[in-house]
């Protein structure tokens, strides 16, 4: 297993403190925050540790603070509702005293009922994309440095993006961003370690996808992005680990807060997760 994956998922097997109290802690990365995927899924995992044999099937949370690497994350557990059909529960994240982020979950069992999803788009499928190492670095040394440097880096996470010319400084045209995407090794067989590693990946590249109609990225130099709130549905079961299309778009973008909207399909054309994301994608304020 890929020291990557392996990080992942030390770090998705919090420490409980308490009935309700939990302990995350973050990866040891060069960065100055938190990625807001690791505590989207640490809270859905201290989520989970409170509810028996219902999976999860919705998540809304809210980014309210940066979170600071270098200290550990505290994960409040509010047992909101334990109903006949439904479980809710709501995840308060602290660190310094503070709350830096919150995230309401609710749990279904699967009923039966009818059945309709969203056809899967037309894209060419992983193994085209980055799959030869000649090609991949031939691409890599056309994209920026930024781009190249995100694309290198080993991380739990492989990604492959369809619409290359985005970073090639090609016009970008088309309403939709795909982006293929799994877990970096196999992971284990239970299925909410594979929910957990699904909501980590739903909050890599969405917010990048509301520049793509102005033909810009936030590799650029010019912009700062950070998550404001994220929800995510998750419709049937899948394995993280199994190539997954996140097939995205940007309905609005104005005052600087992108909106941007997902939907992820297993490469066999199964609507698993929706997802939708509200950002800041700002220009950078040149010193006076």
């Amino acid at each position: 297993m890929s020291a990557a994956v392996q990080e992942l998922l030390s770090i998705l097997d919090l420490e409980q403190l308490d009935l309700n109290l939990f302990r995350g802690v973050s990866p040891k990365v060069t960065w100055n925050r938190v990625f807001g995927g690791q505590v989207i899924a640490q809270a859905l995992a201290a989520a989970i540790r409170t509810v028996d044999g219902r999976p999860p099937h919705s998540m809304h949370a809210y980014f309210l603070l940066g979170g600071d690497p270098k200290v550990p994350i505290i994960y409040d557990v509010d047992r909101i509702r334990d109903g006949r059909s439904f479980t809710t529960r709501n995840v308060t994240a602290r660190q310094h005293g503070h709350p830096i982020f919150s995230m309401l979950v609710s749990f279904h069992a699967d009923e039966d009922g009818f059945d309709h999803q969203a056809p899967m788009p037309d894209v060419p499928p992983p193994d085209t994309q980055f799959d030869n190492p000649e090609t991949r670095d031939t691409l890599l040394a056309k994209m920026p440095e930024t781009v190249r440097r995100f694309y290198q880096r080993e991380r739990p996470i492989e990604l492959r993006p369809v619409e290359l010319e985005r970073y090639l400084g090609r016009e970008f045209k088309r309403d939709r961003v795909n982006v293929w995407m799994r877990a970096a090794a196999p992971l284990p067989d239970e299925s909410a370690l594979h929910q957990c590693v699904l909501a980590y990946a739903s909050d890599m590249m969405l917010l990048d996808t509301s520049l793509a109609p102005h033909g810009r990225s936030l590799f650029e130099a010019d912009f700062m992005g950070a998550s404001l709130d994220h929800a995510l549905w998750l419709h049937r079961p899948f394995r993280a680990d199994e190539w997954l299309l996140y097939s995205q778009d940007s309905p609005n973008l104005h005052g600087s807060r992108g909106f941007s909207r997902g939907l992820i399909f297993t490469r066999d054309g199964k609507l698993v997760a929706s997802v939708a994301q509200e950002g800041l994608a700002r220009l950078r304020r040149k010193p006076s």
